[in-house]
């Protein structure tokens, strides 16, 4: 690994943020972002990845590469989940290991989003459908988990699979970010034009305190995860890495840009933490949020923008 590199991405402001919220909360300190702030600041960020996503996407030519990188996303969600079902399995109950490998085998949309300004770093440039991949592979995960735990569960009732893809679909962050993209591939360029200010410019300042804002909630929730010991702790950094480093690797078989496979592998090696949960909330309230909600957001999350990306982008440029 590069370790230039690795230096390059530990002093990005938007890490730094994200530790100075981790670092507010051991200090104790009542550095806090309004909850209304932040969740204005999901939304930018969800609307402008899509819109621009939507852009990239009109000026995209259908081909083979297209399909290749959405059958990789799309099996990723789906096998994902699945395996590592039966590692948590051996730990955890069945409900909690149903939401947990949902969250593994879908994806954060804040990882991409930061992924996409460490690839602006160094020059490289990803293609708009890898927006439309990414909300491919948020229903497919959650529909893996909840078949799961019905499936072990000696508790059969529950919300039917119908209802949980739909909710899966209409969850607020799938539905901004699919509908920005088709907006932003209706737009013409000159449409484009009149918001470009507010969906580029004040991108990377948006990021930055909402990262702060994570590394806040991360801080908060440090504490109640090490409760659960060693194996959640190993889980969140082995499970992610290994999907990431394969689908680095794999990817070079359908993609050819660099950017592109750099996206894929960082969706696959990211956890969601916000539209699984929500789906969680409904179709298994047995779950519990202390645990798979800790994971993502405090060890999976920091692991991913501060060695997790390094680390793919050597292999794909190895390979």
């Amino acid at each position: 690994m590069d370790l230039h590199l690795l230096f390059d991405n530990l002093t990005n402001p938007a890490l730094l943020f994200f530790l100075l919220g981790v670092l507010a909360v051991q200090l104790k300190s009542d550095l806090r972002i309004p909850q209304n702030s932040s969740k204005f600041i999901s939304i930018y960020l969800l609307f402008s990845i899509g819109f621009k996503g939507g852009q990239e996407l009109s000026h995209s030519t259908f081909s083979q590469e297209i399909l290749g990188a959405v059958f990789l996303g799309l099996t990723s969600a789906l096998v994902i989940p699945f395996y590592t079902f039966f590692i948590l399995k051996r730990n955890f109950s069945v409900y909690d290991s149903g939401a947990i490998a949902a969250a593994y085998g879908s994806v954060s949309a804040v990882t991409f989003v930061t992924a996409g300004s460490f690839l602006e770093m160094l020059g490289y440039q990803f293609n708009g459908y890898m927006v439309a991949v990414m909300a491919m592979m948020e229903a497919p995960a959650i529909v893996v988990g909840v078949s799961m735990i019905r499936f072990f569960s000696p508790d059969k009732e529950g919300p039917k699979l119908l209802s949980i893809l739909k909710h899966s679909l209409t969850n607020g962050s799938v539905l901004l970010i699919l509908g920005s993209l088709c907006i932003g591939f209706l737009a013409n360029e000159e449409q484009a034009q009149g918001i470009k200010p507010f969906t580029n410019d004040l991108f990377k300042g948006f990021l930055a305190v909402f990262l702060l804002d994570m590394g806040i909630s991360s801080g908060e929730k440090l504490n109640d995860f090490f409760k659960n010991g060693k194996f959640a702790l190993l889980f969140s950094l082995v499970i992610p890495l290994i999907n990431g480093c394969f689908v680095a690797w794999f990817s070079g078989f359908f993609v050819a840009e660099i950017g592109n496979r750099f996206m894929l592998a960082v969706l696959a090696a990211s956890a969601s933490y916000i539209a699984v949960p929500a789906a969680m909330k409904i179709a298994v309230p047995k779950a519990n949020p202390g645990l798979f909600l800790p994971m993502a957001l405090a060890i999976t999350f920091p692991f991913n923008i501060t060695l997790g990306m390094p680390i793919f982008l050597s292999i794909i440029e190895s390979f």
